[in-house]
């Protein structure tokens, strides 16, 4: 059995209170849930009647929430869940926001992957999966996409050219050239073709 240690007011919603369990925040509720159930410090409680009085409180305000931060752009799994997470929301009212979303097709890692590979400019495969990775999508979901991504040499070539404005094709520029078009995630081949329409392709091969 645990222990509610603390009740505090939330300073950004003050229709919110954080409830503290053996003095660790566990998570937040509607002051009006928390008077409901007569929850105060001190008080001897199981986590998992926590878990319950917050989802069968909190679920219509977790998805309206959750609906909000989606109208902004498109969130992956990972990231709405986390948000949720952070609101103070438990693993049972998470799962079932995730869930009612998922049904009505408003959270599909695979939809953010297509829409972001089809935004992003100047990205190579590395770099466009390294993305993806950091924003949580799913990795089925990122290689099914990108395995169907060819590497656009022009693409290429437009940020090469910005890379060597005011810089002459020299041997060592070159160079650096293509070693920049790695570093932004393009494939070795690609980033060699690209920068051979600016200076011979002899002068930087290894």
């Amino acid at each position: 059995m645990s222990h509610i240690t603390a009740i505090e007011q939330q300073q950004r919603d003050k229709t919110r209170c954080s409830v503290y369990i053996d003095g660790v925040f566990y998570c937040g509720l509607k002051i009006e849930v928390a008077v409901k159930y007569r929850l105060k410090p001190g008080m001897e409680i199981e986590k998992s009647a926590l878990d319950e009085i917050q989802l069968a409180n909190e679920k219509l305000q977790a998805v309206e929430r959750a609906m909000t931060h989606l109208s902004a752009t498109l969130k992956t799994k990972k990231q709405m869940s986390d948000f949720l997470a952070s609101k103070g929301y438990t693993p049972a009212v998470i799962d079932y926001v995730i869930k009612k979303l998922e049904g009505y097709g408003y959270i599909d890692d695979f939809a953010y992957c297509r829409a972001y590979v089809s935004d992003a400019r100047g990205k190579g495969k590395t770099a466009l999966r390294a993305a993806l990775v950091k924003r949580g999508a799913d990795r089925a979901a990122i290689d099914e996409v990108l395995e169907d991504v060819e590497e656009d040499v022009e693409e290429a070539l437009a940020v090469a050219l910005k890379y060597m404005r005011g810089r002459e094709a020299t041997r060592e520029n070159l160079y650096k050239a293509v070693r920049y078009l790695i570093s932004r995630g393009y494939s070795y081949d690609t980033a060699k073709e690209a920068v051979a329409k600016l200076g011979d392709a002899d002068d930087f091969s290894d």
